[in-house]
């Protein structure tokens, strides 16, 4: 059979790649081409400058196309005028999988197809190349030659150029090798940008101003973006190293040895964050996750900030990726979020100060640094953080919520499984991939975001500023004045008293103890203690014996765990500590009967011929279980109500405090924990805080029921009210229903509750709770007025950045950088620069058009529609 020749040109090299079937009498079968004679001629055609053709043949070129896999016949042209083989491959817009006698290629399209499939279904490249093997032969019987690893090396080469492409890389004299530290990353256009969206003399604005040009950042840690010990860094480069959102390899890998182990984490003095988040498996693993810096008000990835992590969440790592993002920033106004900001915060300059130099970039006279706590983590932290970290309290911050990183794992998380089996080089471009195809979606919806945000700001903060200015119509105006100067205080200065919280402290236990006990040394002291037991006075018998209550429950709850299949080593400690527990008692018992002769002949008419109950069913019988008609000291009576009142509110404090630590172990096992083993682990933790909760309650209602008797002996009312009763739907976290906002939300009066001592009146408590409502309703009134400002001020920039970016393709379009003199591809850089160009000002358009009636809307305080109806119809289909 002669040869069919395919001469250059575009359609007819594609049309090659078409898949025929030849009847063969009964049925169409599958051929290929090449058997049917075609070979493919590359380069030139004869008679075009070409006088003496010669060609290298490659009789098993494989080439990937979106219907399969082919194997060709393939001609390069080998002239004196003839490029070299692989500049013929891409003229024909087929990718070829190495640049020296390359033996395969990918078409233009199947890359493209593959890049954008990745971002839409996170499909990895062997899902996809095998896809193309099948379609090529759904049989496993004529599989075509393997070229997986090509195609990997084909589809990371082309990501990287697109990503220098998109860049300008190509219009810079300096090319690749002039890219500055994340100089290929997508810019957020909402955020602050020097260089393309601040106005000019932003540096010299107000101060009451220049919060408006404030850069919001989030940081945050991801444990499912895991790496196995899988080749190395040398094997493995990262052919975009430091050039988007991935810190430089090498220099972040000697910060850490150098500093891992000189830079030594203090306890936490808030909630116990280390049971979450330490002691994670590092067993084969080369990197336990990474931790980013986001925008926290557009959740876009920001340039230079991402870097693995080598063990839990170490503040050295976090404390590199922050510094460097933000070493040449010239901005003065930070607000920086971080789930544990509490704790990280508090030593961060101490730490910069052993950091390099080119990492310091600390507060100064001029710039304003403001470390607050994501909203949705807030709760789990103890109650001080709770207002003095938190978005809604803290000036300049509009409605930001801190947790953008949150919304963005779910993007980046599905590609996890198949990037923990890569080498180093390969997952960091990946990721870095995925990254910037992120940030680009953001760019391009920031139109539709920032308008559906503003109808919500203004309309809320019409609502709010009319419930403050109701709410205030009704105090005292001295006491709003006094009220407004201490939170303008402590607004400056967080060391001052915190207008959020009572100023009244509810007694603890602890702190009555220590009163009870200050009060037998005086009475010692002056002849008139209340001793009948020559080491135990009276105060302590009753300690004791609330003590020893406690024991009984604890012992109670876990002998009740005991079950039929319990082991003999179970029951064996169980009944120590009930041995231990009946001599205690016993102890105590005899000391009691010194202060209450009576109930030495109550036990003993009680006891009979009964057996004896274990240790924790033994009555105790305390004045407050004891009979109206069994006589009993006053004095006994009026000691037990101030421990039992004080044992309620501690017995508060440890609910508290049980909630906050379930609330964040529930955020750690959705966000971090897969598989059935982890999850097991993390359900058994969770477990063993439910017991802790449901002990406090049941503390809490056993002191509630204790304080009734001795209140009515010594005459005392009005505690009820302080102490309500403890349903089990008051029972719940401070953030309570998912769906509630800080503005909607109805708290358990288990965290508004005010309690105080004997010496605090009512009109001192009220005063108490007035003042924190109002210090919250002027704060509501104040974030939504902020947040339409920031949003309004975030449009602005939007535009001007569009703008801005335009502008900067039209002088890479007029050949201003232009590198080559040859006319084609001076011509092609005009072109692709025009083009991006264009595509700015298109997004400028958008965004103009979208944005119309804003200023309108807001005029008017939110009575008009501002989002037109085919805008609003379109996006409640998606």
């Amino acid at each position: 059979m002669s040869p069919l020749w395919i001469v250059p040109g575009r359609v007819s090299v594609l049309n090659a790649l078409h898949r025929v079937r030849l009847w063969n009498g009964t049925f169409f079968e599958k051929v290929l081409l090449k058997t049917l004679g075609l070979r493919i001629q590359l380069g030139h055609k004869v008679g075009e400058g070409c006088s003496n053709p010669k060609s290298t043949f490659a009789n098993d070129f494989v080439v990937l196309h979106v219907n399969g896999i082919h194997q060709v016949a393939l001609d390069f042209c080998d002239c004196e005028m003839a490029q070299i083989p692989i500049i013929q491959l891409l003229r024909h817009r087929w990718f070829p999988a190495t640049v020296d006698n390359p033996k395969s290629a990918s078409t233009f399209t199947v890359l493209q197809q593959f890049h954008i499939l990745s971002f839409e279904s996170k499909a990895s490249c062997f899902e996809y190349y095998h896809t193309l093997v099948r379609l090529t032969d759904n049989t496993s019987m004529e599989s075509p030659k393997d070229r997986y690893s090509a195609f990997l090396r084909m589809v990371r080469e082309y990501r990287h150029i697109k990503m220098l492409k998109r860049s300008g890389r190509g219009h810079d004299p300096m090319g690749a090798a002039g890219t500055k530290p994340g100089g290929c990353a997508v810019l957020c256009p909402a955020c602050p940008q020097p260089k393309y969206n601040l106005p000019a003399g932003w540096e010299s604005a107000l101060p009451g101003q220049r919060w408006l040009y404030c850069l919001f950042l989030a940081l945050d840690a991801n444990f499912r973006l895991k790496r196995k010990h899988v080749s190395s860094s040398i094997a493995d480069p990262a052919l975009g190293d430091g050039m988007s959102y991935f810190v430089k390899r090498n220099d972040f890998i000697d910060f850490i040895d150098t500093f891992g182990k000189l830079i030594i984490q203090d306890p936490s003095t808030c909630s116990n964050h280390k049971a979450v988040d330490a002691e994670r498996s590092t067993k084969g693993l080369a990197a336990t996750g990474v931790g980013t810096i986001d925008c926290a008000r557009h959740d876009v990835k920001q340039p230079i900030s991402v870097g693995d992590l080598q063990k839990s969440e170490r503040y050295v790592n976090m404390d590199y990726l922050y510094f460097t993002s933000l070493k040449d920033t010239p901005l003065v106004e930070l607000v920086v979020s971080y789930d544990i900001a509490c704790q990280w915060s508090v030593k961060l300059w101490d730490r910069m100060g052993q950091y390099p130099q080119h990492l310091h970039c600390g507060p100064s006279d001029k710039r304003s640094i403001s470390f607050l706590v994501p909203k949705f983590h807030l709760p789990a932290h103890i109650m001080s953080c709770q207002t003095a970290f938190s978005f809604n309290f803290n000036l300049h911050v509009g409605c930001t919520d801190g947790e953008a990183p949150e919304r963005g794992w779910s993007h980046i998380n599905p590609v996890a499984m198949s990037t923990r089996e890569m080498g180093p080089g390969s997952r960091q471009d990946t990721l870095d991939d995925h990254f910037g195809d992120w940030n680009w979606k953001k760019t391009t919806l920031m139109g539709i975001s920032l308008l559906r945000k503003i109808q919500v700001a203004v309309a809320e903060c019409n609502e709010h500023t009319f419930r403050y200015h109701q709410f205030e119509a009704g105090l005292n105006a001295t006491h709003v004045e006094q009220w407004s100067k201490e939170l303008d205080l402590w607004l400056q200065d967080h060391r001052k008293q915190n207008p959020f919280e009572p100023h009244f402290k509810p007694l603890t236990q602890n702190l009555v103890r220590r009163e009870l006990a200050n009060q037998d040394a005086a009475e010692l002291a002056n002849g008139t203690a209340y001793v009948l037991h020559e080491t135990v006075s009276a105060s302590q018998m009753m300690m004791m014996g609330i003590d020893l209550e406690n024991q009984q429950r604890r012992l109670a709850v876990d002998a009740a765990e005991l079950g039929p299949h319990s082991t003999d080593i179970q029951h064996t400690q169980i009944q120590v500590r009930r041995n231990i527990l009946k001599r205690k008692i016993d102890a105590w018992v005899s000391i009691q009967h010194l202060y209450i002769p009576s109930l030495s002949m109550v036990r003993a008419q009680s006891a009979g011929d009964q057996p004896e109950d274990p240790a924790e069913r033994v009555s105790l019988i305390l004045p407050s279980s004891m009979d109206r008609h069994i006589p009993c000291d006053p004095r006994l009576c009026s000691i037990e109500w101030k421990l039992r009142k004080s044992q309620a509110n501690d017995a508060l404090d440890d609910l508290r405090e049980g909630l906050r630590l379930r609330a964040y172990l529930y955020i750690d096992k959705d966000r971090f924990l897969r598989g059935q083993r982890h999850n097991t682990r993390s359900r058994g933790v969770i477990e063993q805080v439910n017991v802790k909760v449901d002990a406090a309650a049941l503390k809490y209602r056993v002191a509630r029921d204790a304080i009734y008797p001795p209140s009515t002996v010594l005459g005392i009312v009005g505690w009820e009210a302080e102490l309500p009763p403890l349903l089990g739907n008051d029972i719940k976290q401070l953030s309570g229903d998912d769906n509630e906002t800080e503005g909607h939300r109805s708290l358990s009066w288990i965290w508004t509750r005010v309690g105080g001592g004997s010496r605090v009146n009512e009109e001192e408590r009220l005063q108490d709770v007035l003042r924190i409502e109002w210090c919250k309703t002027k704060s509501r009134a104040e974030r939504w007025s902020e947040e339409v400002k920031l949003l309004l001020e975030e449009m602005r920039r939007v535009l001007q950045f569009f703008s801005s970016r335009a502008v900067e393709w039209d002088r890479r379009a007029q050949g201003m950088c232009f590198t080559t003199s040859h006319p084609a591809k001076h011509e092609g850089l005009a072109s692709y620069s025009a083009r991006q160009a264009s595509l700015f000002r298109t997004l400028n358009a958008y965004c103009q058009r979208l944005w119309r009636f804003v200023p309108r809307y807001v005029e008017l305080g939110g009575m008009v529609d501002v989002i037109p109806p085919e805008i609003t119809r379109a996006h409640d289909e998606d």
